[in-house]
């Protein structure tokens, strides 16, 4: 993504290493590099604030349950695969495996896709 005006640090990069960013795992003088684009450029800032947004939602509904070590290897391992073909221009093919666990809701609460939509709304 590119917004097309210029900037010191490209959209690209900052959209890169925006996980980074929220995890607090990048080096300070690089935070201020991606503070200083977010100020100029709206298309990530509103990019940040999305994935910010997205991230929170996940920590509220999953905040209590630890991430296997072999699945955190895994998707590990695939970021840093879809990072390397991005970067020698390979197109970007993603697959997804999603595992789904059904649990009974206890009587008298809503069950179903209302259910999520509550949930994303915090009620």
């Amino acid at each position: 993504m590119s917004c097309g005006d210029p900037h010191d640090t490209e959209c690209g990069e900052v959209l890169d290493h925006l996980y980074e960013f929220l995890d607090n795992e990048m080096a300070e003088g690089d935070c201020v590099k991606l503070r200083v684009h977010f100020e100029e450029c709206s298309p990530c800032l509103r990019q940040y604030g999305l994935e910010q947004a997205i991230k929170a939602l996940i920590k509220r509904s999953c905040g209590c349950d630890d991430t296997p070590a072999d699945l955190r290897g895994k998707v590990l391992a695939r970021i840093d695969s879809i990072r390397a073909g991005q970067r020698s221009g390979e197109a970007l093919v993603v697959a997804v495996e999603t595992t789904v666990e059904v649990h009974a809701e206890p009587a008298g609460e809503p069950a179903g896709p209302g259910r999520a939509a509550e949930a994303a709304a915090g009620t």
